[in-house]
């Protein structure tokens, strides 16, 4: 038997969930969304076929519930829709920072509660997600999201206190990627070659370097090490890049995107 979506929190990232499912829809019955923005949910009604009703018909016509509004919105949701959600609902939230226990304190019923974080890659099947337990899930349970979230890409079940650490790598982790490409083109625009040329040359060889090291399983600083002739051009490039601080600039960034996502779910 298929079983209902709920969504509350039409963003980008619910968007990217959907998109993916939408290769697999004969797996799922209904999709019900709620968003306060109501251009959000026409557009989900449009593209994935969803039906817009208030948050607790959600909650109440769905047999799983992705809670994917921002984590500031979280508390207030939970008090709107507490006494709509039964012990046969499974409770998915996206929401960075915000526990597990956080959400399950907050439900009447004990019904299971699994946090995730995915990533937006997940738009072109290409997602990260970690998924956890609360004290109420099962192997069951979890089971079912991670073939949910299979859907838009890789799947990982990891323990929650590594939860904030994996919002700071995978989930944060796209836009430093995007950011290093931009910089790279707009370096390759800077020493003479066109944007199209420059977007091709640094796009391909991002893909073609993560491809090396997935295939090939070896260490990046082997695959460096291939690279870097004694002397060369390479080398010399690398050497600008650390007296430049790119490893401080990104042992830094991922610190302070853990700590900011502990903070998101800090006495809460």
């Amino acid at each position: 038997m298929s079983q209902n979506i709920g969504v509350i929190g039409c963003g980008k990232m619910a968007y990217a969930i959907l998109a993916g499912l939408n290769n697999c829809r004969d797996k799922y019955g209904r999709i019900l969304v709620n968003d306060v923005d109501n251009s959000r949910t026409q557009l989900f009604q449009k593209e994935f076929r969803a039906e817009i009703v208030g948050s607790r018909e959600v909650i109440t016509g769905s047999d799983l519930v992705i809670l994917a509004v921002k984590p500031a919105q979280m508390e207030a949701l939970l008090n709107d829709v507490a006494d709509a959600v039964t012990v046969d609902k499974l409770v998915v939230s996206i929401a960075a920072g915000v526990k597990t226990a956080t959400i399950e304190r907050s439900l009447k019923a004990h019904c299971p509660v699994i946090r995730v974080m995915p990533n937006t890659p997940a738009l072109v099947g290409k997602g990260m997600t970690a998924v956890c337990a609360g004290k109420r899930a099962g192997v069951e349970q979890v089971q079912k999201v991670c073939e949910l979230f299979e859907a838009i890409g890789h799947v990982v079940v990891v323990e929650e206190k590594h939860m904030d650490a994996v919002t700071a790598i995978s989930g944060c982790g796209p836009a430093y990627f995007y950011l290093i490409a931009e910089a790279m083109i707009n370096a390759a625009v800077n020493i003479g070659l066109d944007g199209n040329t420059s977007r091709q040359l640094v796009l391909e060889t991002m893909q073609g370097s993560v491809s090396a090291m997935q295939i090939t399983g070896r260490h990046p600083v082997e695959l460096r090490d291939d690279v870097c002739s004694p002397g060369g051009s390479t080398i010399t490039a690398v050497r600008k890049l650390e007296e430049n601080g790119i490893r401080k600039a990104f042992f830094n960034a991922i610190e302070a995107a853990w700590q900011r996502s502990i903070e998101l779910g800090a006495d809460k």
